[in-house]
């Protein structure tokens, strides 16, 4: 059993399923290359499509690619994220984590076990997934796996979420062998690129927490 959070949320009734199948957290992407980027005013209908997180519902969580201190005020100013998900620099996300007070995760891409972060800082999680490349017009959702043993033994210093390429079918393999306590997905549970599918979502959600395979 994991916790999920659903990622690159554009409708209200893709926000009102992830309520209602208690989703841990729900993610806004504020990226404008990427095909799930919404507008702080998009933001703002989704967020108050579902309860809020004071209030039962998923967790906010606002995705960034290397942000200035600028882009993310002009978000909080219109929207209540409960998290900061930021594609930057461990040095940099820590300074986030000092300006706004909000719970910070940074996104790491894994080739080895060097990758992974081992010492304890100001961040209080971690989306661990696969590289992008140069090649790549975004850090995440790319839909691309990595090795999902190299996390098997690794002592976390934080909280963790796995990603990149996580499908309905493949979710409950991807948890027993990374042995993940939570599990994000983007892509994967998306009828076409930047589209979500209820029915994938709901399948994703019930594989995650029910084990099934």
């Amino acid at each position: 059993m994991a916790e999920v959070k659903i990622c690159g949320l554009k409708q209200p009734k893709e926000m009102q399923l992830c309520a209602k199948l208690k989703v841990q957290w729900v993610g806004y992407v504020f990226y404008p290359p990427s095909p799930r980027f919404i507008s702080a005013d998009h933001a703002q209908i989704l967020h108050k499509s579902a309860p809020s997180s004071h209030e039962g519902g998923p967790k906010r969580v606002g995705l960034f690619v290397k942000p200035t201190f600028e882009d993310v005020e002009k978000i909080l100013r219109k929207v209540n994220l409960d998290i900061l998900q930021l594609y930057t620099s461990t040095e940099q996300a820590e300074l986030f984590r000092k300006q706004f007070n909000i719970p910070v995760w940074q996104a790491k891409g894994i080739a080895s076990l060097a990758d992974l972060p081992t010492q304890k800082t100001l961040i209080d999680g971690y989306v661990i997934e696969a590289p992008s490349s140069s090649k790549d017009s975004q850090p995440g959702g790319l839909g691309r796996t990595f090795d999902w043993t190299l996390t098997e033994k690794w002592h976390s210093p934080a909280p963790w979420l796995l990603a990149g390429g996580l499908t309905p079918e493949n979710v409950f393999r991807a948890i027993k062998i990374s042995k993940a306590q939570a599990v994000d997905v983007s892509s994967g549970v998306e009828s076409s690129k930047g589209i979500k599918s209820l029915e994938k979502i709901e399948k994703f959600v019930l594989n995650a927490l029910n084990g099934v395979a």
